[in-house]
C-alpha cells in the first residue's frame, strides 16, 4: 500500500529547516508533502522558495526558566495543538516527521491524539526539549550523531540537500562560484558565518580583522545575517583580495565550493554540510544554552578537520593568528578536508525518509 501523504514540521532557525528540506526532497515523488511551520520562523519563506507547501500554526515558545511566561503555556500549547490538528484531519498523513524546534511539539501531540505514527529527527549532539519530552512516544527517534541521549535512538546522519552530497569541489567549480559571489578567481578565500541569524563574536572579529586579511591577501565572504547586516556594508578591494559582506546566502552550497576555510557557529547543520563537502573549518561553539554546539564540533576537533576556538577567545588578533597559517599551508587544508569528509556519510536524508515510509506502512499492516 502506498503512503498517500506525510507531514514535516521543523522550524525556527537554519537547524532545523535545512534538513527538513532535505528529506521533502528525498521524498518527493514518493508521497504527497506537506510542511508546518510558524509565521515568525525562517521557515515562512525558505519552505516555499523550495516548492513545498507550507502550512502555518502559532509558535510555542517554552520558557527556560520560571518565569511570567510560563502563565501564558498552557493557552498557546493548546492553541498552537488544535491549529495542528486541523492540519493533520485535512492532510491524512500515513506519518508525522518532526525536526524539532517550537512547531514540533504540537504538531507531535496533535499525531498523537489522531493516532498518526512519529519519526522524529534531531540535529544536535544534546536534543533539543521537543524532541525529549516526546521521545518515548515516537515510534523512530533518528540522531544526527552517535550518543544522542534519547530513548531507543539511532543514528542516520544529518539530512543535507542533494547538491551537497555530491558536490565535488573542482577548480573549475570553486572558480565558477567566486565568480558569482564577487570573488577573485585566484588567492585564499574565508568564509564566515553564524547561522541564518548571524553572530556578533564572529561579525565583530572578522571586522577587527579584516585590513589585515585583505593586506595578507586573503579575501573575505562574510555573511553578516539578516537582522546584524550594517546599512553601510560595502565591497572592499585591496589589491588582489576583496571583501564581499552578505546578509544571507541562499545557497550555502555556492559558497562552500568557493572557500579554502571557514569560520563558524557550531550547528548541526554548518557541521554535517563542511564535513560532508570537506571544508575546513574555525568552529566557535555559542556559549549559551546546553553545551551543544560544542558535541557537534568535538569530534571533527578531536580528528583534525577542525579548530574550536571559544567565544570568549575570539578578537581580531586570534582569528589572524589562526586562520593566516591554516590559509598558507595548503596541504594542511587538504588534510583537514579529507578528515572531515571520513567523519560524515552522506544519504542521511534518504534514510530518513525510508524509515518515515516503512512506519507509515507497518501503521496500516503493509509492510511492502
Amino acid at each position: 500500500m502506498k503512503v498517500t501523504s506525510v507531514i514535516l514540521a521543523g522550524g525556527g532557525t537554519a537547524g532545523h529547516v535545512s534538513p527538513l528540506i532535505a528529506t521533502a526532497e528525498a521524498l518527493r515523488g514518493r508521497c504527497d508533502i506537506t510542511c508546518v511551520g510558524t509565521p515568525a520562523g525562517l521557515e515562512a519563506t525558505i519552505i516555499p522558495a523550495a516548492g513545498l507547501e507550507l502550512r502555518l500554526i502559532d509558535a510555542v515558545w517554552l520558557p527556560r526558566s520560571l518565569t511570567l511566561d510560563l502563565l501564558k503555556l498552557p493557552w498557546q500549547l493548546h492553541r498552537s495543538i488544535r491549529e495542528a490538528t486541523r492540519i493533520i484531519d485535512d492532510v491524512k498523513p500515513g506519518v508525522v516527521i518532526g525536526f524539532g524546534g517550537y512547531v514540533s511539539l504540537p504538531v507531535y501531540v496533535a499525531a498523537r491524539r489522531r493516532r498518526v505514527p512519529i519519526v522524529m529527527h534531531e540535529q544536535n549532539a544534546l536534543p533539543g526539549l521537543a524532541n525529549r519530552l516526546m521521545a518515548r512516544r515516537a515510534a523512530a527517534v533518528l540522531t544526527t550523531f552517535p550518543g544522542t541521549p534519547l530513548p531507543g535512538a539511532e543514528c542516520v546522519g544529518l539530512p543535507v540537500r542533494r547538491a551537497l552530497e555530491t558536490q565535488a569541489v573542482s577548480a573549475t567549480v570553486a572558480a565558477s562560484a567566486r565568480e558569482r559571489l564577487g570573488l577573485p578567481v585566484d588567492g585564499p578565500v574565508l568564509l564566515v558565518s553564524g547561522g541564518s541569524l548571524g553572530a556578533k563574536t564572529l561579525n565583530d572579529a572578522t571586522l577587527g580583522a579584516r585590513d589585515d586579511l585583505l593586506a595578507a591577501g586573503v579575501s573575505v565572504v562574510h555573511v553578516w545575517g539578516r537582522q546584524k547586516y550594517p546599512a553601510d556594508a560595502a565591497v572592499i578591494e585591496r589589491g588582489a583580495a576583496r571583501y564581499v559582506p552578505l546578509s544571507y546566502v541562499d545557497d550555502m552550497a555556492e559558497a562552500y565550493a568557493a572557500a579554502d576555510l571557514m569560520l563558524a557557529r557550531a550547528g548541526a547543520a554548518t557541521v554535517a554540510e563542511t564535513a560532508m563537502v570537506g571544508l575546513p573549518c574555525l568552529y566557535v561553539p555559542f556559549p549559551h544554552g546546553n553545551g551543544e554546539q560544542r558535541l557537534n564540533a568535538a569530534p571533527l576537533a578531536e580528528a583534525g578537520a577542525a579548530v574550536m576556538i571559544e567565544d570568549s577567545d575570539l578578537t581580531p588578533a586570534k582569528l589572524l593568528d589562526v586562520a593566516l597559517p591554516l590559509l598558507g599551508d595548503a596541504s594542511r587544508l587538504s588534510a583537514m578536508g579529507e578528515a572531515a569528509k571520513s567523519l560524515m556519510r552522506p544519504g542521511a536524508a534518504v534514510r530518513v525518509a525510508d524509515i518515515a515510509l516503512n512506519v507509515a506502512r507497518a501503521k496500516t499492516g503493509d509492510g511492502a
